[in-house]
């Protein structure tokens, strides 16, 4: 197939057989991105729809492209995410982008699952209660970075140690440590979620190798950030693709 036909295949299984109102207004625009996004983004790689949606889901979250998000949450549910799958990409991106920006977020999801009959709430994914989510967090936080996470405690100064307990708390307690997606999922998507909000390449690195350990390789990591390139444009995605390429040279 050429990239017309993939796209025509890819936009189906997505979004079922409507036509994109930009058409009616915009057909050359529209052309151009549905060529690009579902003909050619989405044949990159090895990445399967359901990983694409949920990559897709932080993104437009991350920019908070509300609408754009609304219709793929749909997409998502029709490539056969869970409920439970896309509320855990979403709340995974409360520590980097805040709470009012994930609540918006929150607020498009709930309404697309009322219109579809999903029952509100979903059932809990909490593993964690109050006495013990900072030792969990640390331990998924150690799993994740490894030794450089007891250098960084022991290293911050006594002023600003309540900022690493609350990373290990909250951030790996509360959120990393919950159902719905494994850990390698997460910090994938994590990585998605820091290099589409740009400015954070120091953040993007540690990342690398947070998904280094987890077991996503380089070129999952490529495909990763190839598919968040027509949601957050070039100069972010070239940014991460460097912090990639220092971390982990070509040989």
């Amino acid at each position: 197939m050429n990239r017309i036909e993939k796209s025509k295949e890819t936009y189906t299984q997505l979004f079922g057989d409507g036509v994109p109102a930009a058409y009616a207004t915009d057909p050359d625009f529209q052309d151009i991105l549905s060529r690009f996004i579902f003909g050619e983004v989405f044949y990159q790689g090895s990445l399967d729809n359901k990983q694409r949606e949920l990559i897709t889901l932080v993104v437009l979250t991350t920019n908070q492209t509300l609408p754009q998000l609304k219709a793929h949450v749909h997409a998502a549910l029709n490539v056969g995410l869970t409920p439970v799958e896309i509320k855990e990409a979403i709340y995974q991106c409360a520590p980097y982008i805040g709470f009012p920006k994930t609540l918006n977020a929150v607020t498009e999801v709930n309404e697309v699952f009322k219109a579809r009959n999903i029952a509100l709430p979903l059932e809990s994914q909490k593993q964690v209660e109050e006495d013990n989510r900072f030792e969990k967090g640390l331990a998924v936080q150690i799993e994740i970075f490894g030794d450089v996470i007891a250098t960084m405690r022991e290293s911050t100064p006594s002023n600003q140690k309540h900022i690493q307990d609350y990373l290990s708390a909250f951030c790996f307690g509360d959120f990393y440590t919950r159902g719905g997606l494994d850990l390698q999922t997460r910090e994938l998507l994590t990585l998605c979620i820091i290099g589409s909000l740009g400015g954070a390449e120091g953040q993007v690195k540690a990342h690398v190798q947070g998904n280094k350990n987890m077991g996503n390789d380089k070129e999952t990591m490529i495909t990763a950030i190839t598919h968040c390139l027509p949601y957050m444009g070039f100069p972010r995605t070239l940014n991460a693709l460097a912090c990639i390429n220092e971390m982990i040279p070509e040989n």
